[in-house]
């Protein structure tokens, strides 16, 4: 057998539990985020809500790239499932921090006020690169 079909049937279940786990924590981080946060996004999605849905879309964003980042680093399921972790607490503190400097963010998301919804969703996707870039650093794996 070719050595890259060995390698790709020994690797392929690790791979299939690693996406599956990182799939999990990418949805059930998106579920806490919303469970957490004051304004209701989805519901504010659903009416129209341009704000609501570029914040949203940050957090989306926020979340997938360093869980991406994780998959390509990751030694084990158990760097997966920490660092996923860690990640979405990153993500709850940095809508906290958009919160403070911007004062009432979740009623300025909720009256539809673009600029904070840019703002927070560039603070998200700002820190997601960031936390990338850490994860993927060999000496912390």
């Amino acid at each position: 057998m070719d050595v890259s079909i060995s390698q790709f049937v020994a690797g392929f279940p690790e791979f299939i539990i690693q996406l599956a786990a990182a799939l999990g924590l990418f949805v059930g981080s998106l579920v806490i985020y919303v469970i957490l946060t004051p304004h209701r996004e989805l519901a504010l999605i659903r009416s129209g809500n341009p704000s609501a849905a570029l914040a949203f879309g940050g957090v989306v964003v926020g979340l997938a790239i360093p869980l991406g980042a994780n998959l390509g680093s990751a030694s084990s399921l158990m760097d997966v499932l920490i660092w996923g972790v860690v990640t979405l607490l990153l993500q709850i503190l940095a809508f906290r921090f958009a919160d403070m400097i911007l004062r009432g963010l979740p009623r300025r998301i909720a009256e539809g006020d673009v600029a904070a919804a840019i703002f927070l969703m560039s603070v998200k996707i700002g820190l997601a690169l960031i936390i990338a870039g850490a994860i993927t650093d060999n000496n912390l794996i």
